[in-house]
């Protein structure tokens, strides 16, 4: 029971509530000592149950901003990778002044979700630059559309990369080569040569870097955005994404 005595005490003096006197020494208490000790804690907690509540929201509070102050760190030390890796398909307005980096997979439900409220939060601003990272995390079929999209950027550019990129946000079939082909093909790309380029050291390398990136970041799932200097981790609707932007303007 002495293991569970130091969390209580913690949880009563968040919130100001009287310690028993032998708190500060509970190792040397005589068994009577800690038999009242016992007592008196689980009286106060029987009549007042609602500080422990008080107290676990105390603590969640305090640990949520530590994991925010550790985010901030995280993006600070790995700005050059995040904002500058020179392979990383820029959109929006390549001249803002505020950056919206976007990890996705296209397997991913959520990241469709996010698709048209990213489109819309820079349709509406015009001044976001946005970077999107492929980080493939949901099986081989999303390793390979992302590769496709890869190859598609090297072999005919970022116009046909973001075309593609949209594509294959839509599409809902079974990812294969036939079925990638064949998108590439209505988008009259050259199918064959980005057939190819798939393999190539130049598309896996790219994303074996972003994968690196991310798991810096401590980034396990998708949607994940970094706005400016901050992690945003999971879907965020183009108003949320509106009112962070806004905060970083007035705080630049």
């Amino acid at each position: 029971m002495i293991r569970y005595i130091a969390p209580v005490l913690t949880a009563l003096a968040l919130l100001g509530a009287p310690a028993p006197a032998h708190a500060l020494d509970i190792t040397n208490m005589t068994a009577a000592e800690r038999t009242v000790f016992r007592a008196e804690i689980r009286a106060y907690l029987m009549e007042n149950p609602e500080v422990i509540l008080e107290a676990v929201r105390t603590l969640e509070d305090r640990a949520a901003q530590a994991e925010a102050q550790a985010d901030f760190t995280l993006v600070a030390d790995n700005t050059e990778a995040l904002f500058n890796d020179g392979y990383s398909w820029v959109g929006g307005n390549p001249d803002g002044d505020i950056t919206l980096v976007e990890f996705l997979d296209y397997r991913c439900a959520y990241c469709r979700r996010a698709m048209p409220e990213v489109a819309s939060l820079l349709a509406s601003d015009g001044n976001i630059r946005l970077i999107v990272k492929e980080l493939p995390i949901l099986g081989d079929g999303s390793v390979m559309a992302s590769r496709f999209a890869v190859a598609t950027k090297t072999v005919a550019g970022p116009d046909a990369y973001h075309q593609m990129h949209d594509a294959l946000m839509a599409y809902q079939g079974e990812v294969t080569i036939v079925a990638l082909r064949r998108l590439a093909n209505g988008l009259g790309l050259d199918s064959d040569a980005i057939t190819a380029e798939m393999d190539s050291d130049a598309t896996l390398s790219e994303i074996a870097r972003t994968r690196e990136l991310a798991g810096r970041l401590k980034i396990s799932g998708t949607p994940t955005f970094v706005l400016q200097d901050e992690l945003l981790r999971g879907f965020l609707p183009a108003d949320q994404l509106a009112q962070i932007v806004a905060q970083k303007r007035a705080n630049q």
